[in-house]
Parts: structure tokens; sequence; C-alpha cells
């Protein structure tokens, strides 16, 4: 993220809004741009004011083949053969997309925006895989945007899109200007050429999403942030710029850096291009005093074209970049262009890192000459109950909870992630696996991007690379996840192509994918730079056959990691009896699953037919110790795919739950990611009335190496860890009587942690809290309110499942409630849920522009309320 914006020039105010205005006084801008007002650009947000509407049937008879012709073009900077042109032809009118058309009936709103996320869970065709909620159809949005004459005279104007699912075409003024079919691409548009002075310049975007067009939830709408960018038709191009430190030690550092000067004018220009180098505050967003300055150089772009210069500098003393233990240090590089009159036409600023990612086949990943273990999780899109439209706090709030459990990666699994998305892993230190496609060729559902490949794998691969390769944060690229071409040679030949124009974009990094089911020694896994593994190399199901070993004899010269481990799944507080004396199962009924109920047992030892518990993935890892890592599907419950019980909404194989709450399992995975943390963690809960007299095992999970678990303050006994291939403590044969459990742990014949559990009363009262109290009154930040049903003792009831109904006054709206229930088929925008394992939750967001006290209340019957206070400001 750029720095905050602190200036705008008078045009600007009676440009936008006043929403929009709030919004970028109090947001930060992304990589590759400057500040509205800097000199020779502006970068406008158009989130606010939009007219919208859904249609369940195409309205207009529009489809992409009509469309085609005239989207392709919009990629012609991303191809590096002969470019697609605008057919001489009229392209297609629709009444949508003129200013005649009265959209008064249709629903006001700002971007970002997922139309299907407010539900219900009952959409036709759309199954449990892509989340049974309605993101099929064909969606319009419009607005107008203000040009002033100044601008047609002096300036050409760009439209960002950062997302839009899918097949997006684009119409201004009543013309069709281009189009981006591919959901997850970040696109520019020229509108220069359709622009007229005045207040009235129409925007319309169509999008299209088919049923069957994903295997999990792929929300819909307009979803990430839009833009309007204004510069001097001699510009930094998009993503123009491209840094890379070939040399780093703690003395000095080399920077390198290439900017791309594109020409949209009429003659050719000469301009002078320098560059500074910056340290950069990502707090504030502020840059520092200049440690360095690349020299100036001098182009001349001819009319219509492009040219790139190239240059270097060095840093002295620079703060690296790095995962914990290292910082996160950042720089901003800030270019400037200047015409032969010594005036600044543009401004362009790259953030950016200085640091070394070396790939090891023995040692794995290092950073700045340090391995690092990859302790890394995958995640879809989707921020839980509030869909896929993106917003920067939800998604701190996902990595700040993965960073405590002891996470330092992340996959993008499986499509390129929102632009602030790799800003937070900057900033936040995580090393990123940035990947781009689900498939290639070879379907996997019947409307995926398979219909396209062909036509678009190159732009939008090109396009990605240049959007994310100057990420510090990301350390490798994956070219694709369980491709269905793995098992013919066809798949090798893709994978060549796709890996060169990942060479050519970027020779500073690797390229790698997702094979579940590619041999070593495949023409696909040949193609590979990286050796990425799902679920084979800890043995399919329960299977312990690892291919590491296979993978290691074929490519000692290359690093293999599991780019997808375990697919264990859980319910949350859920615990299912018996429970298996063995580290690893199957789920099915009898064995940790319970198909009528549609939960998994919480003791986290039961995984899908190809997965495994996070003990038998540890065993594994452990026992193959050139395997640089794993990441483990997935951190995060998400929408979608709700394997093994397809009738539910959500899926079950997050650490954490879909409200955010954490599964036993995140303990699991702290103690040995975070093995210096004092921490112990006893389950199950401890109250259960149906089961006095019955066998109820204890589990602990903590990084010492031996416990003693205490029952109503008799020992159960003291245990040791017998082996590096144990990670938890296990009581299997306690009885359960009401009372507590206390577990202390011993590392090194020292106590290390203590925890407790213990039977608690009926429900009595709810408790309330916020995770932030005071939040930006800008109309987009959030305080997420966690309730919990408590007994009199204050204590929260573990099998409560009391409904709750929130409410707020004051200038805030409850967004969104969920309770991490994967069967629970409530509308997201209800105000009332019910409790599950006790708990549930209510998203709170600020309205644009106000301050003062906003007051969320939770009530439930028969038990006395709670109120929490927060300040926007």
């Amino acid at each position: 993220m750029l720095p905050l914006e602190r200036t705008m020039r008078t045009a600007c105010h009676r440009l936008i809004t006043l929403f929009t205005l709030l919004f970028l006084m109090s947001s930060q801008l992304a990589e590759g741009t400057a500040a509205a007002g800097t000199p020779g650009r502006e970068r406008i947000s158009i989130n606010a004011n939009w007219r919208f509407s859904r249609f369940t049937s195409n309205p207009d008879s529009l489809s992409y083949s009509t469309l085609k012709q005239w989207m392709l073009p919009s990629a012609s900077g991303f191809i590096s053969g002969a470019k697609p042109q605008r057919p001489s032809g009229s392209a297609p009118s629709v009444k949508y997309a003129q200013s005649s058309f009265d959209d008064g009936s249709w629903e006001t709103l700002n971007l970002p925006h997922d139309w299907a996320i407010k539900g219900p869970f009952n959409a036709p065709g759309i199954g449990g895989g892509m989340g049974r909620l309605p993101s099929n159809g064909v969606g319009w949005y419009r607005r107008n945007v203000t040009v002033f004459a100044e601008d047609l005279a002096t300036k050409t104007v760009f439209l960002d899109v950062d997302g839009a699912m899918s097949y997006a075409a684009v119409w201004l003024n009543g013309n069709l200007v281009g189009g981006w079919p591919f959901g997850y691409a970040s696109f520019r548009l020229d509108l220069t050429p359709y622009l007229k002075a005045g207040t009235d310049n129409l925007l319309a975007i169509r999008l299209d999403n088919a049923l069957d067009s994903s295997r999990w939830y792929p929300g819909a709408g307009i979803y990430r942030n839009i833009w309007l960018v204004k510069v001097n038709p001699t510009h930094v191009a998009q993503y123009g710029t491209y840094i890379t430190t070939p040399s780093v030690s703690a003395q000095s550092a080399t920077v390198n850096l290439v900017v791309d000067v594109e020409n949209k004018g009429s003659s050719s220009q000469q301009v002078d291009v320098v560059t500074t180098i910056h340290p950069l505050d990502p707090a504030t967003g502020q840059a520092g005093d200049a440690v360095a300055t690349i020299p100036q150089a001098s182009i001349t772009v001819a009319a219509g074209a492009r040219q790139s210069v190239n240059g270097s500098v060095t840093v002295a003393s620079p703060q690296l970049w790095g995962p914990a233990p290292q910082k996160p240090n950042l720089y901003v590089a800030i270019t400037r262009l200047s015409s032969a009159n010594k005036t600044v036409i543009d401004t362009y600023e790259t953030r950016f890192g200085i640091r070394t990612v070396t790939i090891d086949a023995d040692k794995g990943v290092l950073v700045n000459g340090q391995a690092v273990r990859v302790q890394g999780t995958c995640n879809h899109g989707d921020l839980g109950s509030l869909g896929t439209a993106f917003n920067t706090r939800a998604a701190q709030r996902q990595l700040q909870m993965l960073q405590e459990m002891g996470t330092n990666a992340l996959r993008t699994s499986h499509n390129p992630p929102a632009p602030e998305f790799l800003d937070l892993a900057d900033s936040m230190g995580f090393m990123v696996l940035d990947e781009i496609f689900d498939c290639w060729n070879n379907q996997k559902t019947t409307n995926d991007f398979h219909l396209i490949f062909a036509d678009w794998h190159e732009p939008d691969l090109r396009l990605f690379i240049r959007r994310d390769r100057n990420h510090p944060s990301v350390i490798a690229w994956s070219i694709g996840n369980e491709i269905g071409e793995q098992s013919n040679a066809s798949g090798g030949t893709t994978g060549l192509e796709l890996r060169s124009i990942v060479r050519a974009e970027d020779p500073t990094r690797q390229a790698t994918a997702a094979m579940n089911s590619a041999s070593a020694g495949s023409a696909f896994a040949n193609a590979l730079d990286i050796e990425g593994l799902n679920y084979q190399g800890e043995g399919l199901g329960t299977s312990w056959s690892s291919s590491f070993p296979n993978f290691r004899k074929s490519y000692p010269n290359k690093m293999i990691w599991s780019t997808e481990s375990s697919s264990a799944v859980s319910t949350r507080g859920t615990y299912i009896f018996p429970v298996i004396n063995a580290s690893h199962a199957t789920v099915v009924d009898g064995s940790g699953g319970n198909s009528k109920a549609m939960y998994v047992s919480a003791y986290e030892l039961y995984a899908t037919s190809w997965g495994s518990s996070p003990d038998k993935v540890f065993v594994q890892q452990d026992k193959y110790p050139y395997v640089a890592g794993e990441f483990v599907w997935t951190g995060f419950d998400y929408i979608g795919e709700p394997t093994p019980y397809n009738a539910a909404r959500s899926s079950y194989f997050g650490i954490i739950d879909l409200a955010g709450f954490k599964k036993d399992r995140f303990y699991l995975y702290q103690s040995r990611w975070r093995s210096d943390l004092p921490m112990a963690h006893i389950l199950p809960h401890w109250t259960w009335p149906d089961r006095v007299g019955l066998v109820t095992p204890v589990h602990v999970f903590s990084a010492a190496d031996e416990a003693e678990l205490f029952v109503n303050g008799k020992s159960a006994g003291r245990l040791r860890k017998s082996a590096a291939s144990t990670y938890r403590f296990r009581w299997d044969g306690v009885v359960y009587q009401p009372g507590d459990l206390r577990v202390v742990t011993y590392r090194n014949g020292k106590q290390w942690a203590v925890d407790t559990k213990k039977t608690v009363g009926s429900a009595a009262k709810l408790s309330i809290a916020a995770d932030r109290t005071t939040i930006k009154g800008d109309g987009y930040d959030l305080s997420f309110i966690t309730v919990a049903v408590a007994d009199a003792s204050g204590d929260t009831v573990p099998v409560a499942s009391n409904a709750i109904t929130f409410s707020i006054s004051g200038p805030g709206q409850i967004v969104s409630t969920d309770n991490g229930d994967p069967t629970d088929m409530t509308a997201f925008p209800s105000l009332t849920r019910k409790a599950f394992g006790g708990l549930a939750l209510a998203v709170v967001r600020t309205e644009a522009g106000a301050s003062g006290q906003i007051t969320v209340s939770a009530a439930a019957a028969g038990l006395t309320g709670a109120q929490v206070a927060l300040t926007a400001i």
C-alpha cells in the first residue's frame, strides 16, 4: 500500500461523492500507483453509488462468444505474438449501457460487492460445491463519472478493475470499451476515446456467471476495488516497474529497476526518468527520507509505443524484508517522469522489499541466507459471512489469527488474490505461493476456465506476474492446481509453455504446481522448477506410502514441498464417540462422523479418503527433512465444498471455522509451529450430562515433552512423548464424572504450561466482546463481535444453541452474523442467529463519514442480555 492520501485538488472534490472522498482519505492505495493529487497522476476510487440489478436469465442476449472480439484486444499488452485488433464494425449495443435507460428501480450500493452472499441458501441449480448461494446470472452495474475539459485536453483516463466475477464487459457512454473474462484478474481499460466533458459519463459493466463455473463458492459481482486513473499521455505503464535485489548483505544491497514508459499521445516524447528509494512505514503508509537515487536517464518514446529504461543503485545498510523471526521491512521507489522543460508529468510509487530468496533442494527455502521452514496454509478467497467482497480488515483479521498459530506462508488457492491481500502479506511478513489456475484445457466443471484457456492463459499469466512480482512476500509462482493433464503428454507441453512465460516475466522466482496424481519422472513433473505435492507425501488416505522418496530420487536438485497437506475435517466443539486409538482414520459414521447431523468429531484424528490427520502429516514431514514444508488444506473453513456432507453449506477443512472461531486443531498446529510458546490445550470440553460413567478420552496439545492430567484432583497419569512421532498426549481411558480437568505440562523437567476445563452450569446470560472497539468511520472498517452463552459464573456453555438476536444503535450497521456451523442455512444478513458450541458472531461496519458511539446489543430468551460500545472516529 502506498502513502495515505493527504491532498486532493479541487477538481477531485467535484468529481466524486462524499462517500468516495471519505474512503480515499482513510484508505491506503495499492502498489504501483500514486495518491490523488501527486504530480501527473491521480487514482480515484469509484466504489460509491452504483446502481445494480441481477438477472437470473439473460436479459440482453449477449454472451462471451458475441463479445469476445471486443474483449480480447483489451489483453494486447500482455500477448507476445500477433496482437488482436478491435473489429471495424459496430459493437453490440444494449439498453442497459445507454444513459436513456431508467435504473431508478435498481439497488443502490457501494463496492466491493458480492451479490450472492445475502442468500438464501437454496439457489436453483447451485449445489453444495458452489455453496448453494445465488452466484449465477447476469449482473449489470451502472454509475456516472465526471471528467472535466482540462482532463480531456491533457490526460489519459483509465479504468482499473481489481476483480469482477466474471466475463466483465465495460461500456462508456454506450460504447463497448472492452473487457476481461477471468474473474480473478485485475485489468485496465482505456476510457479516453469515449469520454466527454461533464458529469454524465455513463459507465456500465456487465458480468455473467454461469452455473457449474467453479468447484467452490466463487462469489459474484464487482467484488474488489475499482478506480479511475488519470495520467499524462506519457506515463509509467500499468504494472510498469520491475524491481529486483540481486546482491544483498548487511552492508549493502543492489536495487535494479526497470521502468516501462508508455506514450498514448500522438507525437514522440522525450522524458527524463529518475527514481528515489525511501524506507516505508507500513503502519502509516509514509515514506521516509530518500536513502538512494537511481541516476536520471533520458529516453524518447514514440507515439503509441513503449520504451523501457533500466537503472541500478546501491542502498547502504539495508533494512531487510523477511518472515519471522526476521522483520518485514519495506521500501518504496518513487519514480518521476519529467518533460523536456523539467515539469514532472508522472509520479509512480512501487512498494518493495530488499531480500534474497534461495530455493534449495536440501535446505528448502532460504530467505536472506536463513533456512525458513514453510508453515503454510491454503485458503479460498471468501471472507466467511462477508463473502468474496474484499475487505482489508476482514482479511487482516484472518492473517492475524493464522500468524498467532505460527503460520508463516500462504498459498493463494487457486487464483490470484486481491492486491491488498499481498500488501498485508508484505507488511506482516508472510511468504506467499502465488497461484493462478485451477484448470488448463481440461475441464473440472462444465463452465470453468477451460473454455477460454487457449485464448487467455498467456495474457492472464503475464498480467498476474507483472502485477505481483514486486511484492517481497511472493517467493514462488504456481501455474496450476491438480491439473487434469497431469497424466498425459499435453500436461508437460503446456507446463513448459507456462513455465517459459514465468521465466520471461520474472526470472528471479521458480514455478511450481500442485500435483495430486502426477508421478516422479512424468512430463508434467519434469516441467516444474519446484515439485509441489498434494497429499502424496504423507500417503493418500490410510496409506503410509510416501511419494517423497521417488520425487527425491528423480529430482535430487529440485526442492520438494507439500502444496496441499492433510485435508483433515472437523466441526468446532463437536466430539463423537468412540474415539479411535490410532493417530489417523478416514471419517465415516462410527468413526468420527455423524452423517445425520452432518458433523465431524473435533478430536482432530479424522480426514477425507485422500487426506490425513495432522499427526500423520507431521510423521512424514519429519521423516523426510529435505521436504521444505507444507501448505495445510485449509486455514479457514470456506463456503462450498462441504466434504464429507454435501448437503451442508461450507467446508469442514479449516483449522479455524467460518466465523473465525478456533477449532481444537488450531492448538495442535500451534504446538508444532510455535514450539517455543508455553501452551497447553485440553480437549474435549467437560460438560457431559449424558456420559456420566462412560469413557471420554482426554487429549492435550502442547510442545511440552511430559504432561500429567488430573481428573477431579486425582492424577490420571504422567505421560512422556515416547518418540519423535508423538504429537499429542492421550489419556484414552478417562471416565467422565462432573468436575474438572487440569493438565500440567513439563519441558526439560520444568513446568511448561497449564490448562483446565470444568463442568459448567446451565445457560444464564450472554457475554459480549469486540475484537476492536475503536474503528474508522469510513464505511469500510469492521468490528467483529463475539457473543458467548454463559452460565451464572460467566463460563461459556459449550453445548448451548440459544437463538441470539442482535441490534445496533449509532453510526454503524450489522452486515452479517454467523456461528461457524456448516449446517446452518440461516442467511448471513439475519440479525437472529443460533449459538453453535456456545458462540455466535456479528460483523459491524461503520457508516461513511460518521463518528460517535455505536452500541451493539445481544438478547436471547430467558437469558440476561449484553451490550458492547464501539467508537467510530
